[in-house]
C-alpha cells in the first residue's frame, strides 16, 4: 500500500466519523432537555439536520478521489440522475415489502389493510410533525449523510463488500445518542444500555442493507425509500403472533414469517442488479483495496 492509498483511505474514514460527529451534534444545537423527543417543538428545531445536509457533499466534493470514478460526474456519485430512477424507487420498496412479508400479512389479518385505503389515514398522519420525522426527514438525512455523502468515499478505498459492513457502523453509533435521551427520561442505566446496543445493531444491519441497495443501484433514492417503508413498519414484533389463541393462525403467521426472510435473501442479488438501475459506476468489483 503506497502512502497515498493509505492517507486516502484514513481521510476517508476520518470524513466519515466527522460527517457522523456534526450531525448528531445538529440534534443538540437546541437546548431542550426538558422535552420529549416527540414534542412538536424539539421536531421542529431538529429539522435542522436540513443545514447538515446542505454541507455533507462538500466532504465528498473535497475528499474524492477522481482516478477512482474517472467516469462519473459529482451528482452521480451522490446518486442523483435520471436514468433508472423509476426502478430504484419501486424494485428495493419491493424488495423491502418481501422481507417484511410476515408482518405485513399480520396486518392484514388484524384488518390494517382496509385502514390504508381510507385517503382519510393518510391526511390526517401527514399533518402531524412525527409523521413527517420518522417518513421524510429522518430517511432524508440519515440517507444523504450516511449513504451518498459517505459510501463513495469508503468505496474509493475498501472493496465494495467491506465498505458496505463499514459504513453502516458510522450510522449505528451515531443512534447511541438516544441512549443520553433515554437517561434524561429517567430510564434505568442497564435498561438504557440495553436499549442503545439493541437499536445500534438493528440500524447497524439495516445500514448495512441500505449501503448495498445505494451501491447496487446507485441511486439516492433506493435506500431512501427503503428507510422510509421500515419507519413506517418499525420493528417487526414477533412476540404479536403469540397473541393469537388459534395455534393453526399462528403456525401460519410464523411461516410467513419466515417465507419473507427466506425470498428475500434469495432476491436481494437478482433484484439490486446494476445492470437494470443502468449503475455501471459505483458497483465496481475492479475497485482495488487499499485497506
Amino acid at each position: 500500500m503506497s502512502t497515498f492509498e493509505r492517507g486516502n483511505c484514513t481521510s476517508s474514514v476520518l470524513a466519515c466519523l466527522l460527517l457522523s460527529v456534526i450531525y448528531v451534534a445538529s440534534l443538540y444545537v437546541w437546548r431542550l432537555n426538558h422535552l420529549n423527543r416527540d414534542h412538536p417543538s424539539v421536531i421542529k428545531r431538529r429539522f435542522s439536520v436540513f443545514i447538515i445536509g446542505l454541507l455533507s457533499p462538500i466532504t465528498l466534493y473535497l475528499g474524492i478521489n477522481e482516478q477512482f470514478y474517472p467516469e462519473a460526474s459529482y451528482w452521480q456519485l451522490l446518486g442523483l440522475r435520471w436514468s433508472g430512477l423509476l426502478q430504484a424507487i419501486v424494485i428495493p420498496t419491493c424488495l423491502t415489502m418481501i422481507l417484511f412479508l410476515g408482518p405485513l400479512y399480520m396486518q392484514g389479518v388484524n384488518g390494517l389493510w382496509q385502514m390504508y385505503m381510507e385517503p382519510a389515514y393518510w391526511l390526517s398522519n401527514m399533518k402531524t410533525l412525527i409523521w413527517w420525522r420518522n417518513h421524510v426527514v429522518a430517511p432524508l438525512s440519515e440517507e444523504w449523510t450516511f449513504r451518498a455523502c459517505m459510501l463513495p468515499l469508503l468505496l474509493q478505498c475498501f472493496q465494495p463488500k467491506t465498505a458496505i459492513f463499514i459504513c453502516p457502523l458510522f450510522f449505528g453509533v451515531a443512534h447511541f445518542h438516544h441512549f443520553v435521551e433515554n437517561m434524561r427520561r429517567g430510564m434505568e442505566l442497564k435498561i438504557a444500555v440495553f436499549s442503545s446496543c439493541f437499536q445500534f445493531t438493528y440500524t447497524t444491519v439495516f445500514g448495512a442493507y441500505a449501503s448495498y441497495l445505494f451501491a447496487r443501484t446507485g441511486h439516492f433514492a433506493a435506500p431512501f425509500a427503503a428507510h422510509a417503508f421500515c419507519n413506517h413498519m418499525g420493528f417487526p414484533d414477533v412476540s404479536e403472533i403469540f397473541v393469537y389463541e388459534d395455534s393453526m393462525k399462528r403456525a401460519k403467521i410464523m411461516s410467513v414469517f419466515v417465507l419473507g426472510l427466506a425470498a428475500w435473501c434469495f432476491l436481494l442479488g437478482p433484484m439490486t442488479n446494476p445492470s437494470w438501475f443502468n449503475n455501471a459506476i459505483l458497483w465496481k468489483s475492479e475497485i482495488s483495496a487499499v485497506a
